[in-house]
């Protein structure tokens, strides 16, 4: 029998190619769990093998419901869980402090606690954030698995409950949790609420003559070192698949570092439009987590995984997928 899978969060960009990858590299059953009102835009092109009802089924649930969390773990029992379903917009967060803090923390504590009670030999990868670090020192930089916690946005502040909720659960009940911080990553289907996201959706809409050539945008000065999500997910797999030992967190990243402001020049640098970029007030976040450098040695060693598709690529993707996007919007808008 095959061994069966969840990912919580699939129909979210990670999520989803997430499903891609264990669909052509596994045989694997695969769960997802869904809310009611998730769109299921990003699956869409696998939505004939959900509805066969053979091999990928979609249940629904809430972080916030103990009772659904329940009956989808004592129903499916996975083998292998991947947790990424969470409020993920760090901007957002401001203006949601409340629902990101409950969704996040107590979400991941309602799951782990169903996990425990249903299904507890499963392998649980639980995703927390880079963000976790916040702003960094200097001397810190690039940052391993011991720098100390500094959030700086309440989904930072979030991530860092659940990443100290999965080394509770571990530490107290013997679950077999697995850490994972992420470094920005980035690619096809990254929503429109994350910097490069924005930049490359406006471009598009710029070449469509949408809107005015101008990118609204926010700080420009941070750092940050870039993984392609597709890299991202093949070592989220390869961390329940490769010599797993619970209880351990890991740093994953790129190695392409550089500031905001070169993602958005080489965006619109491939472009055939003269376009231009202004601050936009409120895009600024009141602090910033600047120096997201990560030292990934730690998970690398242990794996063997490293990143294999270039800045280059995940970047002309990325504006490829909103350019797509925003024609099939025109078209469907000028058709009505």
């Amino acid at each position: 029998m095959s061994e069966k899978i969840l990912i919580t969060g699939i129909t979210g960009m990670v999520g989803s190619h997430l499903l891609d990858y264990l669909i052509k590299e596994t045989d694997a059953e695969i769960h997802g769990m869904i809310r009611w009102r998730s769109s299921l835009e990003n699956l869409s092109h696998n939505l004939d093998l959900i509805n066969s009802g053979k091999r990928v089924f979609l249940h629904y649930a809430d972080l916030k419901d103990s009772n659904s969390l329940n009956e989808l773990i004592k129903n499916v029992v996975p083998d292998k869980i991947f947790h990424l379903a969470a409020q993920s917009y760090p901007q957002t967060s401001f203006n949601i402090m409340d629902d990101t803090l409950d969704t996040n923390i107590q979400g991941t504590s309602r799951l782990l606690n169903s996990i425990k009670t249903f299904s507890p030999d499963a392998l649980v990868h639980v995703c927390s954030s880079s963000e976790v670090f916040g702003r960094v020192p200097k001397d810190k930089v690039p940052i391993d698995e011991n720098c100390s916690f500094h959030p700086a946005s309440p989904y930072a502040i979030s991530k860092t409950g659940s990443d100290l909720i999965s080394r509770f659960y571990f530490e107290a009940y013997k679950l077999k949790t697995f850490t994972t911080r992420m470094f920005t990553h980035t690619g096809p289907r990254r929503g429109d609420v994350f910097a490069e996201s924005s930049f490359a959706k406006q471009i598009a809409m710029i070449e469509e003559e949408l809107i005015e050539p101008i990118v609204k945008v926010g700080n420009l000065d941070s750092l940050r070192t870039v993984a392609d999500v597709r890299d991202a997910v093949r070592a989220y797999h390869m961390l329940l698949e490769v010599n797993p030992v619970p209880g351990e967190v890991y740093n994953i990243g790129g190695t392409y570092t550089c500031k905001v402001e070169d993602i958005l020049k080489y965006l619109i640098s491939k472009s055939t439009k003269k376009i231009e970029y202004s601050v936009e007030k409120k895009r600024l976040r009141p602090i910033d987590a600047d120096l997201q450098i990560p030292n990934c040695n730690k998970f690398i060693n242990h794996t063997g995984w490293k990143p294999e598709i270039s800045f280059e690529k995940t970047m002309d993707d990325l504006l490829e997928y909103w350019r797509n996007k925003i024609i099939n919007q025109k078209q469907k808008f000028l058709s009505r």
